[in-house]
């Protein structure tokens, strides 16, 4: 979104993709009876100020670099999308499901956004997030040849020239 200003009110908004068309991402949101809204971008950016400190100050000095401005950025959406349910997703529950005490009974399942895309069937907790096990990226398959240590120069030259 790229918001135009006239004396510090919004004047225009003009509406930018970066990834994919414009066509299909009015189709994916119609789809779900929505629209493109500012209101969502700047959620998103409020809740990143606020959980990213090195952006919520605009410093990098918090992060000691890139790298731990990555890390911070990482952990905020895996911890954005796997553990924090979100309101606007919450799914109605078939009957109400009794609690434990004098609560009301509950309507309502969570649902993060990774629950939504599909991704798991569960809320995670920020302690399953932290020690789940990537598995290794699959490695393209190349053909290996046996070269000896004095024809690698060259095998490299070759490599670069073609």
């Amino acid at each position: 979104m790229v918001k135009s200003y006239r004396r510090r009110r919004i004047v225009a908004v003009k509406h930018r993709v970066v990834f994919g068309t414009m066509e299909r991402v009015k189709q994916v949101l119609s789809a779900c009876g929505r629209q493109i809204n500012t209101a969502f971008v700047e959620r998103l950016n409020l809740d990143m100020r606020q959980r990213v400190a090195a952006v919520g100050r605009r410093v990098t000095t918090l992060c000691q670099g890139e790298d731990g401005l990555r890390q911070q950025w990482v952990l905020f959406q895996s911890y954005h999308n796997f553990c924090l349910p979100h309101v606007s997703l919450h799914l109605a529950l078939g009957e109400p499901v009794p609690t434990i005490g004098m609560g009301s009974a509950k309507q309502w399942r969570p649902c993060t956004p990774a629950m939504a895309a599909g991704l798991t069937n569960q809320v995670w907790s920020l302690r399953e997030v932290l020690r789940f096990r990537v598995p290794p990226w699959p490695q393209p398959q190349t053909v290996s040849a046996t070269v000896s240590v004095a024809d690698r120069g060259v095998a490299r030259l070759r490599c670069a020239q073609t």
